[in-house]
């Protein structure tokens, strides 16, 4: 019988790359949060990929930039943590010649790990063959890669390559999960997260980065067949908490809406879904409060 192949992988890449995009696809199910606007992703979202081959971890690192406060520095510690962790390492860039400073600053931290790296340049369905081209020989020599391959994560083109060069790099060993589990995240830290990408989604740019959502509870009826789910958005000032609330209650609805049909895709039940929204100022620079949201900076 042929041995199977197990390990971890670390997605990494500046923010809006399409890294949760990219996971999505792979996995073939919706777990990782996407969303255009920067700082989508705080924790690490472990996804597992189970085949005849084996099984890949996945770890969808924040984004690596330089920090703007506590919460920014708890995200860069988290994903530099990572790099050393994991048995591949994958480096999602845009089709594009230009290698700026947050590139930069990546390839300056890989040029510290022995880890495999696979550059995936992501987004081709939006350049022609040869920007593809272009991009490619522009980043080849910046660090040894492993391999370099180009894709669209959004339309799944060769997205099946990179998962055919994952398991070419991950040792061999026996799995580290059951085969039919996708991540070991909690459902409730999954609903939570889903609250979030539907207000990153609606809401204008002023406030996404302050808000944080916490599951306050999720209870099964006793009959069964719905699940009462009470969720609260943390936001940093009263005026966000207006704006998220929305004239008669109107964005808040539609956060509610659009997150609880997700929810129920998920939970494969109907979803009560109540919201409500408090302000705490400067949570994201209180260590007592990240913590209560669950960002712990012990696990850095």
């Amino acid at each position: 019988m042929n041995s199977k192949k197990s390990g971890f992988v670390t997605l990494i890449g500046r923010p809006n790359v399409g890294k949760s995009t990219l996971m999505n696809r792979l996995i073939g199910q919706k777990i990782a949060i996407t969303s255009s606007k920067a700082q989508t992703t705080r924790n690490r979202i472990q996804t597992v990929f189970t085949d005849e081959r084996g099984q890949v971890v996945f770890l969808d690192t924040p984004g690596i930039n330089k920090a703007k406060n506590k919460l920014g520095e708890y995200m860069i510690k988290v994903a530099k943590r990572t790099l050393e962790e994991v048995d591949v390492i994958m480096w999602l860039v845009e089709p594009s010649t230009f290698i700026g400073g947050g590139e930069k600053y990546i390839i300056e931290q890989l040029g510290q790990v022995k880890t495999p790296i696979i550059l995936v340049i992501n987004k081709t369905d939006t350049v022609e063959e040869k920007d593809i081209l272009e991009a490619i020989n522009a980043y080849k020599d910046v660090c040894d890669f492993a391999e370099i391959i180009p894709v669209s994560a959004l339309k799944g083109h060769n997205t099946d390559d990179v998962l055919d060069s994952i398991f070419k790099y991950l040792p061999e060993g026996p799995m580290f999960f059951d085969e039919d589990t996708v991540t070991d995240q909690p459902e409730r830290q999954i609903c939570a997260e889903l609250v979030r990408e539907k207000a990153l989604r609606n809401l204008n740019q002023e406030i996404p980065h302050g808000i944080a959502v916490v599951i306050d509870s999720m209870k099964e009826r006793r009959h069964g067949h719905i699940i009462d789910i009470d969720a609260t958005i943390v936001c940093e000032r009263d005026s966000h908490k207006g704006i998220i609330i929305g004239k008669q209650g109107s964005m808040l609805k539609k956060i509610g809406s659009e997150a609880r049909v997700e929810m129920e895709n998920l939970l494969d039940i109907k979803v009560n879904l109540q919201i409500w929204v408090k302000v705490k100022k400067d949570w994201r620079d209180s260590d007592m409060l990240l913590k209560n949201y669950g960002y712990d900076k012990k696990e850095v």
